[in-house]
């Protein structure tokens, strides 16, 4: 079988004992889908049932479930080594930009420098001729300074000699390829986990709330409440029903409340006393995680770039120089694709900025509609405080300790059986 890693992640997370419910707060997956991926997993990994008296059931993993797992079927280590051959490939693209980058740079300099030395070479030969001939004239001669520091400019407080004094590199900080990816594209999009983030708050409010809630406690959490009488009869709560088996009931003054026996069930009583978040707060899009020292460098470098490409166009604009062959020949048959990857290098973070502003406006637009549906509830008013008060009338908790155990599958049933009755020998039940 494929390996569930919400299920799996959550496992650990609790320790290797778990109910279906405690493993779906966790993970905030259905509870069917998980019930029947706990099944599957325990039976691939040697895990147990313990079932209480009250006929609840908790999965008891062993630590190592994740080697015997790999262990057992090839299939994953194959899925493992592919996941490391493209992570490696991976890598490989984001510093490719910058490679790519600093050859264009390169490529253009030396080429302008080739070019440069032609034409000089060229116009000394046609002086001494002239010279030869009794006229007078000037050698244009031009001068080049190389420094292994030739980016020194970009950085303002730049001094030779506390440079090489430079502090090291942060664990986890980007290098600077990795900076220019990074400057180019961003790192990805900070709420790709949102919807398993927004239905683990909701499983964790319910289970806090020990299973019975009003929609009003779930409304945070959500981005559309639908208009009119969709959002009049709560049918936001249809799917959180169906993920966690949830059933409404009524009170006697008509108002919904929901009850989820699932989630009242669990192996651990610290799993409920979690604190939850007041309301599922989206992370702002962010420009760039590179440091601003290596934002500055990039753009110079594409600066660099497109201006070394013009005086490059404008020396390749002599007829001369479109003679020439070898390297100058080869940079003037890529020369568009050299001054277009500099204009994209500076174009495309420009553009990527005002979506960004854009994009983060509205997510500040729903954290505060869901900040707002939270602040109803502190404190609430008179009809919803009833409402939630009849709820925690359905409110229950089952912690399944080792000590209300029916039977579990780590041991033969006989000899649980032989345990039970001399437990309720010492207990004065048998004899009496």
């Amino acid at each position: 079988m494929a390996l569930n890693q919400a299920i799996a992640q959550a496992i650990e997370k609790l320790r290797y004992r778990a109910t279906a419910g405690d493993v779906a707060v966790q993970a905030g997956l259905n509870i069917n889908f998980t019930q029947q991926g706990l099944l599957v997993l325990a039976a691939d990994v040697g895990g147990h049932l313990q079932v209480a008296e009250s006929g609840e059931i908790v999965y008891l993993f062993p630590p190592n479930f994740r080697s015997i797992l790999r262990n057992k079927f090839w299939q994953l280590r194959w899925q493992e080594f592919w996941q490391r051959i493209w992570q490696f490939f991976s890598y490989l693209i984001r510093i490719s930009f910058g490679i790519v980058l600093v050859i264009s740079i390169l490529l253009i300099f030396v080429t302008i420098f080739v070019i440069i030395v032609t034409l000089n070479s060229s116009r000394g030969s046609g002086d001494n001729n002239d010279n030869d001939g009794g006229s007078g004239g000037g050698i244009f001669l031009p001068h080049f300074w190389f420094n292994p520091n030739l980016f020194w400019f970009f950085d303002w407080d730049y001094n030779p000699s506390t440079r090489r004094q430079q502090e090291k590199k942060q664990p986890g900080e980007m290098n600077f390829l990795e900076a220019v990816f990074s400057f180019l594209f961003g790192d990805g999009d900070p709420n790709a986990n949102l919807e398993e983030r927004r239905w683990q708050a909701i499983a964790a409010t319910i289970r806090y709330h020990q299973g019975a809630v009003v929609a009003e406690q779930i409304a945070p959490y959500l981005d559309n409440l639908g208009t009119g009488y969709s959002q009049e009869y709560e049918d936001y709560m249809l799917p959180i029903l169906v993920r966690f088996e949830g059933r409404p009931e009524v009170n006697p003054e008509g108002q919904i409340i929901y009850h989820f026996p699932e989630l009242q069930v669990t192996a651990s009583a610290s799993e409920s006393a979690q604190p939850v978040l007041p309301y599922l707060k989206e992370k702002l899009w962010q420009f760039s995680q590179a440091n601003s020292q290596q934002i500055m460098l990039a753009v110079g470098l594409g600066a660099v770039n497109i201006i070394g490409a013009l005086i490059l166009g404008s020396l390749l604009a002599d007829g001369k120089v479109a003679l020439a062959g070898g390297l100058v020949a080869f940079v003037s048959s890529i020369y568009w694709f050299l001054l277009a990857y500099g204009i994209a290098f500076l174009a495309i973070p420009l553009i990527r900025y005002f979506l960004i502003q854009r994009r983060n406006t509205k997510i500040a637009v729903r954290n505060e509609q869901r900040q707002a549906r939270a602040s109803l509830l502190a404190p609430a008013a008179e009809a919803l405080q009833k409402k939630i008060a009849y709820a925690q009338s359905f409110a229950a908790q089952s912690v399944i300790s080792n000590q209300n155990l029916a039977y579990t599958t780590e041991t033969d049933l006989l000899p649980q059986e032989i345990d039970g009755e001399m437990g309720r020998w010492g207990d004065g039940e048998i004899g009496r």
